[in-house]
């Protein structure tokens, strides 16, 4: 008798405790197979595009590069693949974002694991999953907004190369680090800079990590060290 087939997991997951939990959850679960397990979004665009699992669990704030962009970046690459975005939050700004990025679902990471393996079914069929209490606010159409509730008018504008900028510059890099991680100039890593604070209208390194904050692109707990 041959073995069931089991559906491929990449697992994108900054912190060790929770993708530990994630695999147990989906091996109790039976019938997913957790392929790969990436700490930061570079991680997982690598090993989405490598292994081409069947759906890509993706956490929303991790370093290097946050799961949105990873998103995008996997779905430039490989427009085929099937992203359900993973969060501690779900704010508007962050359902907007992630609608824009092409995932195809969005789960709280408080959801039950009968939500998740739902989710993953859906998905996994070709159908988009969101968390219930985040339908029922889809019933209403969400606008593009930041987390203070104003309108967010630069959402998609931003090149993948302003975004990495962007997320770095908010954790905290100088422009050297930000250079290093990137493969890049320190002459372009500030022409990255100014290209960002001339598109968003934002004129100093403090509103930049605010703008990546209500974007998004990192969270509000992280501990940030803001340089110039």
């Amino acid at each position: 008798m041959k073995d069931p087939i089991l559906s491929s997991i990449v697992l994108a997951e900054d912190h060790a405790v929770v993708r530990q939990g994630l695999c147990g959850l989906l091996a109790s679960a039976g019938g997913f197979r957790i392929v790969g397990e990436a700490r930061d979004g570079r991680e997982a665009v690598a090993l989405s595009l490598q292994l081409r699992p069947d759906v890509v669990l993706m956490d929303i704030a991790m370093p290097v590069l946050n799961g949105l962009e990873a998103t995008r970046q996997i779905l430039a690459a490989w427009p085929a693949a099937r992203i359900i975005i993973l969060s501690a939050h779900s704010d508007d700004a962050y359902i907007q974002h992630t609608s824009l990025a092409g995932s195809m679902g969005f789960l709280e990471k408080q959801s039950s694991a009968e939500t998740l393996v739902r989710a993953l079914h859906e998905v996994l069929n070709g159908r988009p999953y969101f968390s219930p209490s985040i339908v029922r606010r889809l019933k209403h159409s969400i606008k593009p907004v930041d987390r203070d509730g104003q309108p967010l008018l630069h959402a998609a504008r931003l090149t993948t190369r302003e975004s990495e900028v962007l997320q770095l510059v908010a954790e905290g890099c100088a422009n050297k680090q930000v250079a290093a991680a990137l493969g890049i100039s320190i002459k372009t890593v500030e022409k990255h800079r100014q290209h960002l604070m001339e598109k968003l209208n934002i004129h100093d390194t403090a509103g930049l990590t605010r703008y990546a904050i209500a974007a998004g692109v990192i969270e509000s707990s992280v501990q940030l060290t803001v340089r110039d």
